[in-house]
């Protein structure tokens, strides 16, 4: 049997020392670029940096004591291992986590730092959930679902609950979707008590599962593309979960990578927010189709752990995106003074070098030539394509790489 609104209030009421409160943060900066009233709701801020650990510990501490001398196993690619290995923890409980082998290791790390042992396997979710229940029918320990589960369901509800109580007149909520599990208990909280409120969940196109599920009315399984919001990459929703999702939601909508990327960007830079792909799939969708124009509407934040060498390229990329970052190979004679003169050219434009690459060995370039590639950290569009203007004006030849 499914959960209920009054499950949701049950687990608001049940809540341990090891869940935090999560803030709901107003954003000027925000509301003017979506033309929206936006709030962010910071469950990157809550134990364990994702909002998992909700359900995980309520799941935990409804088990009773046979069940928790048998130990518990999860599957997840991060933010659910963590979560079950922290309460595990709390509880003085054993547990094994089944982690896909491409999972982040910051998220392997973590978990196995909370004291969980660690099992890598396959290469998905999907792969890692199978060995999970293997695992579990070998020794008996106690499957921890990452979100097709009542008590997890419950606890993640608390969220909408939160955005309730701390924004009383809230006309639109937008969460990430993968499994459901937070886009249901999300909805059992909110049409529970204010069935007025719109309810969106925003996808990755590139794993749209829920999306398809809800359009098609039936689960369906997609065999979804790279996506580095990894978090709400699933094949297929829960069962439980779908039938909530798709008796509640208002809308699924979807979204790519590099608008996953420019949210991203644009947090760390306008808030100094740290907030991992998955987590960020809301705010991206606010963002890039703006679709509350005078609206006061919450985005779910739902994550923030994230592999540090793929923070690094999201800044990269950010900057290119927003035109403040240029890359350009350039061909010179190789005579002394070329590489100078295209270097005034550069700083007299007012932009700043940041990488320099020589390159005379590659097939491509002709004997008496080099190969120059700038990395170049620009003020904005606007300078950018002044810069590219007086290069061309000059005669050089150069691509832009970016």
């Amino acid at each position: 049997m499914g959960p209920t609104y009054e499950d949701v209030r049950r687990a608001a009421e049940s809540v341990g020392g090891g869940i935090k409160r999560t803030p709901l943060i107003s954003s000027p900066a925000f509301s003017k670029m979506t033309g929206s009233e936006v709030h962010l709701k910071a469950e990157f801020m809550q134990k364990t940096g994702s909002f998992k650990i909700r359900g995980a510990y309520h799941k935990i501490r409804s088990m009773p004591e046979s069940e928790r001398a048998r130990g518990v196993v999860a599957a997840s690619a991060g933010n659910h291992a963590q979560g079950v290995a922290y309460a595990s923890s709390l509880e003085g409980i054993r547990c094994t986590i089944v982690m896909p082998r491409n999972a982040s290791p910051a998220k392997v790390a973590a978990t196995r730092g909370y004291g969980a042992e660690v099992v890598l396997t396959g290469t998905s979710y999907d792969e890692a959930h199978t060995e999970a229940a293997a695992i579990s029918e070998r020794t008996g320990a106690v499957m921890i679902h990452a979100f097709d589960d009542p008590h997890v369901i419950a606890a993640q509800g608390v969220v909408g609950l939160e955005i309730l109580e701390d924004l009383p007149d809230v006309e639109e909520i937008y969460m990430p979707v993968g499994g459901g599990g937070l886009a249901a208990g999300i909805l059992l909280a909110v049409k529970g008590s204010r069935p007025d409120v719109r309810v969106v969940g925003v996808q990755s196109r590139s794993h749209a599962s829920m999306h398809d599920s809800v359009r098609e009315g039936r689960l369906v399984s997609t065999e979804g593309g790279r996506t580095i919001a990894d978090g709400i990459a699933v094949r297929r929703p829960g069962s439980m979960t779908f039938e909530i999702v798709s008796r509640l939601i208002d809308e699924v909508v979807l979204v790519d990578d590099s608008e996953i990327t420019e949210a991203m960007f644009l947090l760390m830079e306008r808030t100094k927010f740290v907030v991992e792909p998955a987590g960020a799939a809301s705010l991206a969708y606010l963002i890039s189709r703006r679709p509350s124009p005078g609206k006061k509407v919450a985005a779910v934040l739902a994550g923030g752990n994230i592999d540090m060498y793929l923070l690094g390229q999201i800044v990269d990329k950010g900057l290119a995106a927003t035109g403040r970052l240029l890359k350009v190979s350039v061909l010179l004679p190789d005579r002394p003074g070329a590489f100078k003169e295209i270097v005034d050219e550069v700083t007299s434009g007012g932009a700043n070098i940041v990488e320099v690459i020589h390159d005379r060995l590659s097939s491509g370039i002709s004997a008496g030539s080099a190969g120059v590639t700038l990395n170049l950290e620009t003020q904005g569009r606007e300078q950018s394509e002044r810069l590219i203007a007086s290069l061309r004006s000059k005669g050089v030849s150069f691509r832009l790489l970016s």
